[in-house]
């Protein structure tokens, strides 16, 4: 497994690194396979994890501090998200941040992560949504400071709302945010535009989540897929829009097919070709997921000519109306 550096904060990450959603907050998830399935990631090379409060509301956090007592003799990375106040996702521009990110609420959520997790320092803690509108407050900065000057995390990012890049440039000029996560796959190249530049001029982190577009570049939904009732892909996958999808993966296919390799195996290198990006985290629940997944981040990177051809599946998606 080949590593990156994360940012200023130097960590060497694996370029896949393990989102750990599905494991808390999808229907199915069964924690003795997401425990064997974590274990088999570390033995493959991965050291970065990804959770949140959100993700069933601690539990995902729990499988992930029992993974760190597991392996106590090796360095891994544990990056969590404080969930917004108002529990909104996404964020709103409408909403004043202290109905979402007062620094009390991040100070508290940092310490419940902490115990979840089963340590006095977490690596990373971010907020869950973010409108840029909210910069200049100055209650989640003076909670951002206080987190870091006493030693209880050691790196603070954000997670941008979908679809919406650039809508954290001005929290990065504060010199707070050491890292950012973004959807970034072969159809969301959005991020390129303004986002990486910035995050390369600054020396900040970049998580890349939803490489595989919420399961449509695995290549395995039909028209007819359906999810159990209150599974987040009910939502994100309504029939238009598994309509519209579906025939973008089809024209994908000739890629993956020129180079020998599988769909879901050129998504996640796309993820990680471009030189901005630190990790990338698939979401992983069984072990052959593991595998398969791992296997990117050892394999040749994607030829520029390749590269080339993915550009032209650029999917500009705009986020769906909010009051």
């Amino acid at each position: 497994m080949r590593t990156r550096l994360f940012g200023r904060l130097g960590w060497p990450v694996s370029e896949v690194g393990y989102g750990m959603w599905g494991m808390g907050g999808w229907t199915g998830s069964d924690d003795e396979q997401s425990a064997r399935a974590l274990d088999r990631a570390v033995e493959g090379g991965c050291d970065f994890f990804d959770t949140a409060w959100a993700y069933g509301e601690g539990r995902s956090e729990r499988l992930l501090g029992a993974l760190l007592r597991r392996h106590p003799g090796k360095r891994l990375y544990a990056a969590t998200k404080v969930p917004p106040k108002n529990r909104i996702w996404p964020a709103r521009a409408s909403t004043p941040v202290d109905d979402v990110f007062p620094g009390e609420h991040i100070l508290e959520y940092a310490a419940q992560s902490a115990h979840n997790l089963g340590v006095e320092c977490i690596d990373l803690l971010q907020l869950h949504v973010w409108d840029d509108s909210w910069t200049p407050s100055q209650g989640w900065r003076r909670a951002a400071d206080e987190l870091k000057r006493t030693g209880r995390i050691r790196g603070f990012g954000i997670s941008i709302n979908r679809w919406e890049p650039a809508n954290v440039l001005a929290a990065l000029e504060t010199g707070l945010v050491d890292a950012v996560q973004v959807v970034y796959n072969v159809f969301d190249q959005a991020p390129e535009d303004t986002l990486f530049p910035a995050c390369e001029r600054l020396n900040i982190g970049v998580i890349a989540r939803v490489p595989f577009d919420e399961g449509s570049l695995t290549g395995t939904l039909t028209p007819d897929s359906t999810w159990p009732e209150g599974d987040f892909r009910n939502i994100y996958f309504t029939p238009e829009k598994l309509a519209e999808t579906l025939p973008r993966v089809a024209r994908l296919r000739p890629v993956a097919e020129h180079l020998r390799t599988t769909l879901p195996d050129l998504a996640l290198r796309f993820s990680i070709a471009h030189q901005a990006v630190s990790t990338t985290i698939p979401g992983m629940r069984r072990d052959a997921h593991v595998d398969a997944n791992l296997r990117a981040g050892s394999a040749d990177p994607l030829p520029p000519e390749a590269i080339a051809a993915l550009r032209g599946h650029r999917w500009d998606r705009k986020p769906d109306a909010r009051p």
